[in-house]
């Protein structure tokens, strides 16, 4: 067990939110004997990454509850799935269908995948084949399943009995037009199946129904049993209330909802779940990534390039920081998983209590120890040619002969991700330098400086001897564009590995050969570039082998 002074210590986000509601919620949670945190989804698009962001942050707020209390704790993760299509995500198949299709219900628009018997129901089996993924525990439940089974019909009722003073709180939030045609029950048409947005005309309180118009033309209905559906901010505050929620998170663009809700369920005799508003994921371009736009990175791609805990570590960091979202950080999110393991083997109690992966994995720290960083990893596969995850083993275990795949898991992985991260992101946006004579010069002095080194030379001692070459070779006030030169040059990019680490991990000659191939392969590939011209050799064939065979 956790030593309780060192949790109360700690300024760890998930036990600060853990704490909170203990205090806030302490009543209800005596009342009921368990705490419910909920996560929302809508599921008018696929489900996207930060979906899942919500229920990995949750489920981290629960491993901290578990350190509190031994209270059963249960996460529900709750789908919108009565709402209506109101637009069509452009990275679905069958348009036209969905077109057809707008304004119904998600449970009773057709699905454009042909596997489910509606798009909400696909859309929710996506989410939850995804979390079952990682195993999160949670209970899933559907908004037109509780909606149809009776199961909010009391607190529907209820929020009927208090429809002036729900009025009251909505009504000035609202424009001056769309105050005239609000109403917080929205029918389900009995013609058209859709969900309809049309002002009340006369309430029958007693039978729980609400004349509505519709046109000029009278529609009467129950409000109960799915007939109709809440709107957005009244039906949260009525999901509070139903399922006596005690936490949940939700993105900084609902803050006012959020407040609006809380008003709601005060007034149908209950307290808000305590909340943590979170800052939103943005793609390359900053803007804010949505499931109907499937911008930034998808799960797929994430998990395709990296591991799951990776994910979760990116989701722990700052949630109240805004942050980009998109392929290019995946390595960023690895390394510093990595670091973060080796961080632990040397930190007490209440330093791991701060270390984000000890509630990645939920107080069970990894004990693997690193053989390289995910960055070096991409830097080996791209200078090794290797196309598979055995053979780049096999050159791993030349250098490092006494590792094994069975005893690193984690490594044995990162390899698999490595080759698949290079091959398709960035390998297409590799820039060569062809060095000038002088850098050339410079370039051939440090493969004549390495014919003093060895493989037994310590990293240190073969980076002090790269120093020492920039500084006889011009680079002496600069020794960032030194190394700037020799990353553009082996490894087509502006950032690169500690080149000692690197050689000493490569080998001393092949980093020599190396550099002499990049320098000759450059060299050819000019050539060809004058004499055929950039449309026809825009890009430098993979192997050196290749360009090589160019010039005979």
């Amino acid at each position: 067990m956790i030593d309780k002074a060192n949790i109360d210590k700690t300024n760890a986000w998930p036990f600060i939110e853990a704490k909170k509601i203990l205090k806030e919620r302490k009543k209800y949670i005596e009342q009921k004997g368990k705490i419910v945190l909920q996560t929302g989804y809508g599921p008018s698009g696929l489900p996207h990454i930060g979906t899942f962001g919500e229920v990995a942050r949750t489920s981290m707020v629960v491993n901290a509850l578990n350190q509190l209390t031994d209270i059963p704790k249960e996460i529900v993760t709750f789908s919108d799935d009565m709402d209506g299509l109101r637009k069509i995500p452009g990275n679905i198949p069958k348009q036209e269908l969905l077109k057809k299709n707008l304004h119904k219900p998600l449970t009773d628009v057709p699905d454009p995948f042909d596997k489910f018997k509606s798009f909400g129901q696909h859309n929710n089996e996506m989410l939850k084949k995804f979390l079952n993924k990682f195993n999160f525990k949670y209970l899933f439940k559907s908004s037109t399943e509780l909606y149809k089974s009776g199961y909010f019909n009391e607190t529907l009722k209820l929020i009927l009995k208090n429809y002036n003073e729900i009025m009251n709180i909505i009504i000035p939030t609202l424009g001056k037009e769309r105050q005239k045609t609000y109403s917080p029950f929205l029918p389900i048409c009995p013609d058209t199946g859709t969900v309809l947005e049309i002002p009340i005309l006369k309430i029958n309180e007693k039978n729980s129904k609400i004349i509505f118009d519709h046109d000029g033309k009278k529609i009467e209905k129950s409000i109960l049993d799915g007939n109709c559906k809440l709107q957005w901010k009244v039906d949260w505050a009525m999901r509070w209330y139903a399922i006596d929620v005690d936490f949940e998170m939700y993105g900084k663009d609902l803050i006012e909802s959020a407040i609006l809700s809380s008003k709601i369920i005060k007034l149908l005799g209950k307290t808000n779940p305590s909340g943590f508003a979170y800052e939103l994921f943005l793609d390359e371009k900053g803007e804010k990534i949505s499931k109907s736009k499937g911008n930034g990175i998808t799960i797929d791609e994430w998990l395709n390039y990296a591991s799951p805990e990776s994910l979760s570590l990116f989701m722990y960091q700052n949630p109240k920081r805004a942050k980009k979202l998109y392929k290019e950080i995946v390595p960023k999110a690895v390394d510093e998983y990595l670091d973060f393991i080796e961080r632990s083997k040397s930190q007490n109690e209440l330093q791991l209590l701060m270390n984000p992966v000890w509630h990645v994995h939920n107080g069970k720290m990894p004990k693997e120890k690193n053989i390289m960083t995910f960055s070096m990893l991409l830097n080996l596969v791209e200078t090794s040619n290797a196309d598979s995850k055995e053979v780049l083993w096999k050159f791993v275990k030349k250098y490092k002969k006494n590792i094994s795949e069975k005893n690193h898991p984690i490594f044995d992985k990162l390899i698999s991700y490595a080759i698949k991260y290079f091959n398709d992101i960035i390998k297409k946006n590799k820039k060569y330098k062809k060095p000038n004579t002088e850098e050339k010069k410079a370039l051939m002095a440090l493969i004549n400086n390495l014919d003093k080194c060895n493989d037994e030379m310590t990293p240190e001692d073969i980076q002090t001897q790269i120093y020492t070459v920039g500084k006889e070779n011009g680079y002496k006030e600069n020794l960032r564009e030194w190394f700037k030169l020799i990353y553009e040059v082996i490894f087509g990019d502006e950032n690169g590995p500690r080149m000692g680490f690197f050689i000493s991990f490569f080998g001393v000659n092949e980093t020599k050969q190396l550099i002499k191939d990049k320098i000759k392969y450059m060299r050819i590939f000019r050539i060809m570039l004058d004499k055929y011209g950039y449309n026809k050799f825009v890009k430098p064939p993979q192997y050196f082998s290749q360009a090589f065979s160019l010039s005979k």
